[in-house]
C-alpha cells in the first residue's frame, strides 16, 4: 500500500479565536471546528481524559491543513514558540504566496514580527521568516518570475 497525502500539520496553541483570524488574514480557510474529547480520543494520544477544541484550516488550492488545537484538558506542558529556527523537531510551516510584502503589510496589524530579513534567494524566491500568534514561527516564499 502506497501512502495518500499528508493530512495536516499539528499546531498547538493558547488562543484558537486569534489562530484562526490570523491564517485567515494569511489566505486559509476555516474548514471547521470541533470539540474532541471521550475515551477514544485519550487512546489515540496517549494522554488520557483529554478535552480539545480544534479548527481545521485549508489553504486555497484545497491540498494542505493546519489543525490548530487548544487543550482544555490536559493543559500544554512545553513551549517551543521561541525556539530557534535551528531548534530540533518540529518548528515551523512555510506557505507560497504572491505578495511577501503586501502580506506583510496586512499580518502586521495582526502583531506578526519579522525574525530576520527578507532575502531573495538566487533570484528564485523571497523568503522570510515571522513570529505569529504566540510566537509560532512561519515561513513565507515569493517565488520570483
Amino acid at each position: 500500500m502506497a501512502l495518500k497525502r499528508m493530512d495536516n500539520v499539528g499546531i498547538v496553541v493558547d488562543d484558537l479565536e486569534e489562530t484562526i483570524d490570523f491564517f485567515r488574514d494569511l489566505g486559509l480557510e476555516l474548514e471547521g471546528r470541533a470539540m474532541i474529547e471521550g475515551e477514544w480520543a485519550g487512546r489515540v494520544t496517549g494522554l488520557g481524559d483529554q478535552h480539545v477544541e480544534i479548527a481545521m484550516m485549508r489553504t486555497p488550492d484545497g491540498h494542505s491543513r493546519l489543525e490548530l488545537s487548544r487543550f482544555l484538558r490536559p493543559p500544554a506542558v512545553a513551549d517551543h514558540r521561541n525556539a530557534p529556527v535551528n531548534a530540533l523537531g518540529y518548528l515551523r510551516v512555510m506557505f507560497a504566496l504572491d505578495d511577501i510584502d503586501e502580506t506583510l503589510e496586512r499580518l502586521s496589524k495582526r502583531g506578526a514580527q519579522l525574525v530576520g530579513e527578507v532575502v531573495d534567494y538566487q533570484d528564485t524566491y523571497r523568503l522570510c521568516y515571522i513570529r505569529g500568534p504566540g510566537g509560532l514561527l512561519i515561513g513565507l516564499a515569493q517565488e520570483l518570475s
